[in-house]
């Protein structure tokens, strides 16, 4: 009988390709989605449902025993909110509930947790001559960092969970939406940054980072977190350059003012504030994007999980924009 994981966040983009390596590794899967999630691009995959409500405590128990799982990987959680109070709640209490149900409804039969936090729980340093390791003080400078960072520490309280967190730092693949913008631009013959700050940046191709999230599971490790990226840092315009060679445009590079993207980034906020939504771009997300520095090591990885990225950042870009071509996003 083949062992189970339940992945949340299965209908997301990280969620899809944990669904493929999962099934590849010889797991029966069980995708834990909200109600109302778009899974047609799922048809196909012989995997299970599992509508979750992080709500209710004593109905998640029942369905997560219902569904006989021997591992969990958390990925589900909001990259964008209108409060700090939201992403926490989404971000942290939603996980403890999920955590605490699991070990209610599955007992010894749940053999690992694995959370998918974020490198921003770290947030980024100031300088260019060190790396963020997992011994770094955090020093988040976003809700979603801080939010993230919270969730790390409350899961990490609860009693006997066979727990391990993974932060990835900046993931890139196909269905991404967000880094997608970057390429769409230089798709059009436009390549944008905000100010002329020299940067260090680090990327994961989502391929990579499901193996090791899948090969985390069968580790003997617990309460053990890891940094995860390609192994590698990268100036600030690597990434358009190679996305130009392999797309074949020519761009015109502009350095916008830090200011008028500021007062860009207030006025969404404005202007997403009366619908009661998140723009994509606001004034704490700046922090981030101007950041020096987040190159981080991914020696512990390395060392204790056996992580050997298998993507070049050329390799992932080149089946990246393939895919975005073939599925007429590009």
């Amino acid at each position: 009988m083949k062992e189970r994981v339940l992945i949340t966040g299965a209908s997301g983009f990280i969620g899809f390709h944990l669904i493929e390596a999962a099934l590849r590794n010889g797991l029966s899967v069980y995708a834990g989605i909200r109600a109302g999630s778009d899974v047609s691009h799922l048809r196909g995959y012989d995997i299970g449902y599992c509508e979750l409500d992080y709500t209710n405590p004593e109905l998640l128990t029942k369905q997560l025993a219902a569904t006989g799982c021997n591992y969990i990987v958390h990925a589900a959680g909001a990259t964008r909110a209108v409060t700090q109070q939201a992403y926490d709640t989404i971000n942290a209490d939603y996980g403890v509930n999920l955590a605490t149900a699991a070990l209610a409804g599955l007992g010894d039969k749940l053999n690992k947790f694995v959370y998918v936090s974020s490198l921003a729980a770290m947030g980024p340093l100031n300088s260019n001559d060190a790396v963020i390791t997992e011994a770094v003080k955090p020093a988040p400078v976003t809700a979603y960092g801080r939010s993230k960072l919270l969730g790390e520490q409350k899961l990490q309280a609860v009693p006997s969970l066979p727990l391990v967190v993974l932060r990835p730092t900046a993931v890139y693949g196909p269905r991404e939406r967000d880094i997608f913008i970057m390429f769409r631009s230089i798709n059009r013959g436009i390549e944008a940054y905000i100010g002329r700050i020299e940067q260090r940046l680090s990327f994961i191709y989502v391929k990579d980072l499901a193996s090791v999230i899948i090969n985390s599971l069968f580790s003997g490790l617990s309460n053990e977190v890891f940094n995860i990226s390609d192994g590698r840092s990268y100036g600030q315009y690597e990434l358009a350059n190679l996305s130009k060679q392999l797309l074949h445009r020519k761009t015109i590079r502009l350095h916008l003012p830090y200011g008028m993207i500021k007062g860009l980034a207030f006025a969404m906020e404005r202007l997403y504030g009366w619908r009661g939504k998140a723009p994509v771009l606001n004034r704490e997300k700046l922090h981030e994007l101007t950041a020096v520095n987040w190159q981080c090591s991914i020696e512990k990885a390395k060392t204790q999980l056996g992580f050997c990225p298998q993507y070049s950042l050329e390799q992932g870009l080149k089946e990246t924009l393939h895919w975005y071509h073939q599925n007429k996003w590009l």
